[in-house]
């Protein structure tokens, strides 16, 4: 069994910088273990260059990597420090997976989320990357997906780590009052199947599909509507899943 310690991160509002702490070092069992020749592994470089998306997406080459069991700010949104003023928590977050995704970094693929994303755990010489991210406070445990980093939330929460340090809105929360406020789309005519373009590519969505209703078409960027999932396929988009 081999323990290497992980260096927790703590946010300070003023510059919106990363530093160290040493204090709260947690210490994760990172004894290997041998995946199933199926389940599809992912590394730097060997399979291109890494992108850091946002606070829990990255990128290896081609492929994007929805980090499994966490769920990080959006790069928009914004937290309150504890003075009461704002911060861009969602930009920190990033900078945080940034700092840990470094040097050879290997992604072991749990899933596919909707998006057609790999669903991964990814580590580096920091160890397991999700872990580090929810330790910091710089992510949540998306416990509704998965409970394998509630137990270090609990921890972070306790210590007052990154986003615990004052008041923090779930990601959750913040998609979906950005989406309550966003005005409901009308087809045009009888052509109501949602034509997607996402880091998954191009995903058509068809009505009472499970995200039909919280997908949204925006023309400028070449999304667009169909009347029918022949004329989807054939100008290149492919059905979503669910």
């Amino acid at each position: 069994m081999t323990l290497l310690p992980i260096e927790t991160v703590e946010a300070v509002s003023d510059r919106n910088t990363v530093l160290p702490s040493s204090s709260n070092s947690l210490r994760l069992d990172l004894t290997a273990t041998e995946e199933p020749a199926e389940v599809a592994i992912l590394t730097t470089p060997d399979n291109g260059a890494l992108r850091v998306i946002d606070g829990d997406t990255l990128a290896i080459g081609e492929t994007r990597i929805r980090l499994y069991g966490i769920d990080a700010p959006e790069l928009s949104q914004s937290c309150s420090d504890m003075r009461g003023q704002d911060w861009a928590c969602g930009q920190w977050s990033k900078a945080v997976l940034a700092k840990l995704a470094v040097g050879s970094v290997r992604c072991v693929a749990r899933d596919t989320d909707r998006y057609g994303r790999t669903v991964a755990v990814c580590t580096s010489k920091a160890g397991d990357i999700n872990a580090a991210l929810v330790a910091s406070g710089a992510a949540y445990a998306y416990a509704k997906y998965a409970r394998d980093y509630v137990a270090l939330e609990e921890v972070a929460r306790a210590e007052g780590q990154g986003l615990w340090r004052a008041g923090a809105q779930a990601p959750s929360a913040y998609r979906a009052e950005k989406r309550g406020a966003q005005p409901e789309q009308t087809p045009p005519g009888a052509c109501a199947i949602k034509g997607n373009i996402s880091g998954s590519g191009k995903l058509y969505h068809l009505p009472g599909g499970r995200w039909y209703g919280g997908t949204r078409i925006n023309e400028a960027q070449g999304e667009r509507w169909f009347c029918s999932e022949d004329e989807a396929r054939a100008a290149g988009w492919r059905k979503a899943q669910g």
